[in-house]
């Protein structure tokens, strides 16, 4: 999932931000193996490749925030 740079992902505050990279750490981490969420987070500050992957693996978070909330909303209105 590609984020164009004029659409990405902001979350409202660092409990957000925190929660989305949850979703996401353990997939990054072994997807990348020698390498780090938090890692490629840093560099993120000066490195524009690496902005961007943070960028897509936010929006990867998101959507999965998104379908969770969308199941939970489902089971709630199912009872």
């Amino acid at each position: 999932m590609l984020s164009s740079s004029h659409h990405f992902v902001q979350p409202q505050n660092d409990s957000e931000r925190n929660y989305l990279e949850s979703l996401v750490r353990e997939d990054y981490e072994r997807c990348r193996p020698g390498d780090t969420f938090g890692h490629m987070k840093q560099r993120a500050a000066f490195a524009k490749e690496d902005k961007g992957l943070y960028r897509d693996w936010l929006a990867l978070a998101a959507a999965r925030a998104a379908a969770a909330s969308a199941r939970a909303s489902f089971l709630i209105a199912a009872e």
